[in-house]
């Protein structure tokens, strides 16, 4: 049964008569004790609400409270939680822990490197789209696959990895506490939340923000380390949480763009996590198409473009009430990908797969250039999705701005080439040389690594070809993927069933595939995929329900490659899918299963195998 108990704003105290002292309500309906509200008031002169910084009139004075006596001390909780006045200037945050990084036999610019999972630095591999071509003809957008994989963990999981092996993060949770959290919502939240905080390492440093019609920062950036008592102020931070008031995510990024911005402190890598379950009706007033949804968007957060990122925003969409196209914006916008928690029980998984990459993050500032062998050789495109790529006016040269790539993440972009004819006397043409340059951050330094060529043969006869089937599944990824932004284009207008109508006969163009035919794994889930939209665009309601939602997500995962929480709804087989991580098996029920990586599938089983151990021990504490 949910407790409708109203608690102090400042110290989460019993506002009920009797308990704590007296009480006193703001004009903007806070409710505090008079003993917290009128300490507040001794330190600031403002006559403002200690929480939201709403003007306020009436405001007690400290005499007023003097004669209130203290509550007694059985009610006082043991480690009670204060929220602090906040400073001017957010950089209080905990020094940085320096360990030595290793340094290790590191082959830099040495051609291309092993792909397997414990490699040691970015593979590049080139799969063309046929093996041969005439030697007598020319041949335009031919197409190359260029597949860049990023070094592996070794087979460790995040648990078993030393701190100094990994990348230290700087996470900010922007977490809604509005009033439709309250209840079920909250509690899950602060589950979820105290297994990020259990998750983190002692060089990895958390901030938690939350919003309603305000924003507050709850707790500096601090170090989650047991011994310095981080991770204790964090879990009483998270506990600290009620429900109440309106949703104002624009003055939640902005506070999380000030904690990264005047940080004295830096770690390697930074990240942002926004949770909300409903619409900011404070900086973007209009819904729809009119919506100015880049508003909500800090300038210190915005993507250049150019592979480097200040911090990704990852959106979580929360139960089906929430503004999903707001929370995709955001995460597009800043280089983050958005996800539809739509069972809020998976809240705690959700997170829990997305920490797992954030803390695995191998490479950053990763940037492919590609530059043409053969002097009739032209780009002619590059389909790369969110990530920005540049042609020169010529065609010689092209590049790719990546970023940041978590441990074993790949990613493949698709170039389509003119070739031309080859001499008499030529059996090969060199069709493009590959390199990336990156910063490795096992070490910190700027590496440069040689790919493999893209070659392709020049017999005298035309021959029987068969095309690679790595090329044959990006083509049909990416062709679905046009599929998937043309039906959420056409459900948006209100065209429901030309929508269901494009999604039918892009998942029959799968189905029918070369690869889909050979078995391959990624074009079975994009096919279930596919039909799972199918049923969420057919109608108003369902699209407004879920379907706008779930489709975001989709695309959030295909323009990153990068995996996003949505759970399918389609049919048993899906949902038991189960992948072998590095401790055991995990069932896989989110549609983003081909983006997973070891480091995402071995957080995800610890969530799991959390949840189920205190499931367990639920129903034995209640015997006693």
């Amino acid at each position: 049964m949910e407790s409708n108990i109203s608690t102090c704003a400042i110290c989460n105290g019993d506002m009920r008569r009797g308990v704590g002292g007296s009480g006193f309500t703001a004009d903007c309906s806070h409710q505090f004790h008079f003993r917290c509200v009128s300490g507040s008031l001794e330190i600031s002169s403002r006559q403002a609400c200690p929480l939201c910084s709403a003007r306020c009139r009436d405001l007690p004075s400290s005499r007023s409270s003097r004669s209130t006596p203290p509550p007694p001390a059985s009610r006082v909780p043991a480690q009670p939680f204060f929220r602090p006045k906040e400073p001017r200037v957010f950089d209080d945050d905990d020094p940085l822990v320096r360990a030595p990084r290793p340094l290790g036999d590191r082959h830099h610019g040495m051609g291309s490197t092993s792909t397997s999972s414990g490699s040691i630095a970015v593979s590049l591999n080139t799969h063309c789209e046929y093996s041969s071509l005439p030697r007598d003809a020319t041949h335009e957008n031919f197409a190359v696959l260029l597949h860049a994989r990023a070094p592996g963990s070794g087979g460790m999981s995040i648990a078993d990895t030393p701190p100094r092996a990994r990348a230290p993060l700087d996470l900010v949770t922007v977490l809604d506490v509005s009033g439709s959290m309250v209840g079920s919502k909250l509690a899950l939240l602060k589950q979820a939340m105290g297994f990020v905080v259990d998750s983190l390492g002692p060089a990895d440093r958390l901030c938690v923000v939350s919003f309603s019609s305000g924003a507050s920062r709850l707790m500096r950036l601090a170090r989650m380390s047991e011994s310095d008592g981080g991770k204790a102020l964090a879990k009483r931070a998270v506990e600290s949480l009620a429900a109440g008031g309106g949703t104002n995510i624009g003055a939640a990024l902005r506070k999380a763009a000030k904690v990264l911005d005047d940080r004295l402190h830096r770690n390697a890598v930074a990240s942002v996590i926004l949770l909300s379950d409903g619409q900011d009706t404070y900086t973007v007033p209009r819904r729809g198409q009119d919506a100015d949804y880049d508003a909500l968007v800090p300038p210190s957060f915005a993507y250049t473009g150019d592979g480097y990122r200040s911090a990704p925003v990852h959106t979580f969409g929360f139960g089906t009430d929430h503004d999903a196209a707001a929370m995709h914006t955001i995460a597009e916008a800043t280089g983050g990908t958005f996800s539809f928690i739509e069972n809020e029980a998976d809240i705690q998984d959700a997170f829990a797969q997305c920490i797992g990459g954030l803390l695995s993050v191998a490479v950053q500032e990763l940037r492919v250039d590609v530059a043409c062998a053969n002097t009739g050789v032209r780009v002619r495109s590059v389909s790369s999705g969110c990530y920005r790529s540049r042609i020169d006016e010529d065609g010689r040269a092209a590049s790719i701005d990546v970023g940041e790539l978590y441990a074993d993440e790949e990613r493949r972009f698709l170039l389509l080439m003119d070739v031309p004819r080859a001499r008499v006397t030529s059996d090969v043409t060199h069709l493009m040389q590959v390199s990336c340059a990156y910063r490795d951050m096992a070490t910190g330094l700027p590496t440069n690594v040689d790919g493999e060529d893209a070659v392709v043969l020049r017999p005298s006869r035309a021959a029987r070809l068969e095309r690679s089937a790595e090329v044959d599944r990006e083509r049909v990824r990416l062709e679905a993927t046009d599929g998937i932004a043309a039906a959420r284009a056409a459900a948006e207008r209100g065209a429901h069933e030309e929508a269901v109508e494009i999604l039918r006969k892009k998942q029959r163009a799968v189905a029918r595939s070369a690869v889909a035919r050979a078995g391959d794994s990624m074009c079975v889930e994009l096919s279930r995929d596919l039909q799972e939209m199918r049923a969420r665009v057919a109608d108003r309601r369902r699209y407004e329900l879920s379907g706008r939602a779930y489709v975001l997500a989709g695309l959030s995962s295909h323009a990153q490659q990068r995996a996003t929480s949505r759970q399918m709804s389609c049919d048993g087989e899906t949902t038991g899918r189960r992948a072998e991580s590095g401790r055991g098996t995990t069932p896989i029920s989110t549609a983003s299963f081909s983006y997973m990586t070891p480091a995402m599938m071995d957080m995800l089983d610890r969530s799991r195998r959390s949840r189920e151990l205190k499931s367990k021990e639920r129903p034995r504490s209640a015997n006693y």
